[in-house]
């Protein structure tokens, strides 16, 4: 179309009626004099944009895929990032609050001691001495340890320092078969010496052959001269069998120790012995007896022996009352019996007797 004077009019001619169009459509609202051409125009033109949008919009959505799956990409990676993060931090934190767990429980076995503890961290199991069951502890002699130190955690004995280097110190556990340590039962007093014997329990050596024993007893160290290598008090184990004495001089038990020799991570050096020997008090307490159910049995009579207990009073009332059974059953024979007869002949059974 040439730019000519009458197409500049015609085209200012419609965009006056298009605005006056819409003037009229906005003053009328829902009575607008154009809805009918509104709806008339959305009836014809409707089915074609449908037509052609349903054609476009698959061309449009793998357009806008294809642009957005590097973003997509990146989210992902990001998401798989900060979970990998948070289960390294719930698995810290888990590991952290065990920590935290054995901490607890082995300051209160020093309180209940009054052991001065160094607070020491297992960092390897085993060692180049030789030793079969040992552990290696962070600290050293710069950190005040010295041999032959006595070790623990929040369940009992763990060992005793055999070896210190400047940073670190090796363990002797106590379940090591080079290992002994003088014991004392809570409920008797015996005394005795343990022994370990790797994954088995403890095998404890009584002093009295006649020592009165039982499973569930408990033992704690008896202790040595100026606390070294052992201070008393330390929950040692307890008694799983007791074998016959035997009428020797010593007797055998073994102990299952309460210390789990294969899960060790926080544990203390002894530095500073107790004042006064602790006895018992360093032991948990005894869990509580559960009481023994008791079942009550209640007999009821049956109805036969109801019905012949019937029967046997209704006989006794026919035979009166303060008869004898037996003077009953003979009132009830025949007089005219033979035997009876005879029984009654006293002047000739007299005769015969003769």
């Amino acid at each position: 179309m040439r730019d000519t004077k009458e197409s500049r009019l015609l085209l200012v001619l419609l965009i006056a009626i298009a605005f006056a169009l819409i003037t009229v459509d906005i003053r009328g609202g829902q009575e607008s004099p154009v809805d009918g051409a509104r709806k008339a125009a959305a009836a014809v033109f409707g089915p074609v944009e449908n037509g052609v949008a349903a054609a476009v919009d698959p061309v449009g959505n793998a357009i806008g895929a294809i642009r957005d799956s590097g973003r997509r990409h990146d989210r992902i990676a990001v998401l798989e990032r900060e979970n990998a993060a948070l289960k390294t931090r719930l698995g810290s934190d888990i590991r952290n609050q065990s920590r935290v767990r054995q901490l607890d429980a082995m300051l209160k076995t020093a309180a209940n001691g009054q052991y001065g503890i160094k607070g020491a961290e297992v960092i390897a199991i085993g060692a180049a001495q030789g030793f079969s069951w040992t552990v290696t502890l962070d600290i050293g002699s710069q950190d005040g340890i010295v041999r032959d130190m006595t070790v623990l955690n929040g369940d009992g004995l763990v060992g005793r320092v055999t070896t210190v280097g400047p940073h670190t110190s090796t363990v002797l556990l106590a379940s090591d078969p080079d290992f002994t340590v003088g014991t004392r039962i809570e409920r008797t007093d015996e005394l005795g010496f343990a022994t370990g014997q790797g994954d088995r329990p403890l095998s404890v050596q009584l002093l009295n052959g006649k020592a009165k024993v039982r499973k569930g007893d408990r033992l704690v160290t008896f202790g040595s001269q100026a606390g070294r290598p052992f201070v008393p008090g330390v929950p040692v184990g307890e008694v799983v069998r007791v074998d016959p004495s035997g009428g020797d001089l010593t007797r055998n038990i073994y102990v299952r120790p309460y210390v789990s020799f294969s899960k060790l991570d926080i544990v203390g050096v002894v530095v500073q012995a107790p004042r006064t020997d602790p006895r018992d008090s360093v032991l948990p307490p005894k869990p509580k007896a559960k009481p023994t159910p008791t079942v009550t049995v209640t007999v009821t009579p049956s109805a036969g022996a109801d019905g012949l207990a019937d029967a046997d009073g209704a006989d006794a009332a026919d035979d009166g009352p303060g008869t004898d059974p037996a003077q009953n059953t003979a009132a009830r024979r025949d007089p005219a019996e033979p035997g009876d007869a005879t029984a009654s002949s006293g002047p000739d059974a007299g005769t015969d007797d003769e």
